[in-house]
């Protein structure tokens, strides 16, 4: 079982330590792709209009300033560096040693900089969505997307994919769909189902925190998985076909 993660919006930059190691990160085979887009973000983000190239408010101005530096700027362990509503409720710090071993080799992380890493690859603070165009580039969802096939291929080959990525992310790669599970979020009420947008984060984290910590084995496959989030939530699986991955859909009561 693998579970993807998108990035969080915001980042907590590490206080202190070395930079980036580009050897040490998870698909080094993605490094000159990562380098390139790593350049051309710094180009824009030395721009006069750099907020709005990135857009981005003038409250994230520092953030955009230390993507110039990023080669030299400390790197921390993904887990984090990404933080917000998915990550505080995954709440890897409040893990056990050996649930945070199992996160670091079952976690992937998808990334607008860094195509995918490991929940464990050590990478600094940066400021980019995979929304964005950059030039020499283009809208990296595009650029990522044949790349990630081809570097994910072996890894997640046999895997039990548990996509809990966000819509912006899942542009820039798609799994084999027979393996990969999306989840989703609704809130009922009253016989009405109702998409739940920003909380679905919260809920996604929860899942994946469920995953990492429950005894047992991990579930292999998504009847497994539907078994698996029932025991906290009430869940159904949306069948998929040769070209559209399975659902698991999250029931809240609202």
């Amino acid at each position: 079982m693998l579970i993807l993660l998108p990035p969080s919006e915001g980042k907590t930059p590490a206080a202190h330590g070395p930079a980036v190691d580009w050897e040490s990160l998870s698909f080094p085979a993605l490094n000159a792709s990562r380098a390139k887009v790593l350049e051309a973000l710094g180009t824009v983000s030395a721009h006069e209009d750099a907020l709005a190239l990135l857009g981005v408010g003038a409250s994230l101005k520092d953030d955009v300033e230390r993507n110039t530096r990023l080669h030299a700027e400390p790197a921390a362990p993904a887990h984090q560096v990404y933080s917000g509503v998915l990550y505080d409720a995954l709440g890897f710090n409040t893990l056990t040693a050996t649930q945070r071993r199992k996160a670091t080799e079952s976690v992937l992380v998808v990334s607008a900089l860094w195509g995918a890493i490991g929940f464990g690859d050590h990478v600094p603070a940066y400021r980019l969505s995979m929304g964005t165009a950059l030039p020499d580039v283009g809208r990296l969802a595009s650029f990522w997307k044949p790349q990630l096939s081809a570097a994910l291929a072996e890894r997640t080959e046999g895997e039990l994919l548990v996509d809990c990525r966000s819509s912006t992310y899942t542009a820039a790669w798609t799994p084999p769909a027979a393996q990969t599970v999306a989840v989703n979020v609704f809130t009922e009420a009253n016989g009405k189902r109702t998409v739940v947008s920003h909380f679905a984060k919260h809920t996604r984290g929860e899942l994946a925190r469920h995953l990492l910590t429950r005894r047992g084995k991990a579930p292999a496959t998504p009847q497994q998985l539907l078994k698996v989030a029932n025991e906290a939530w009430t869940a159904e699986l949306v069948e998929g076909t040769a070209r559209k991955a399975h659902a698991l859909n999250i029931i809240l009561a609202d």
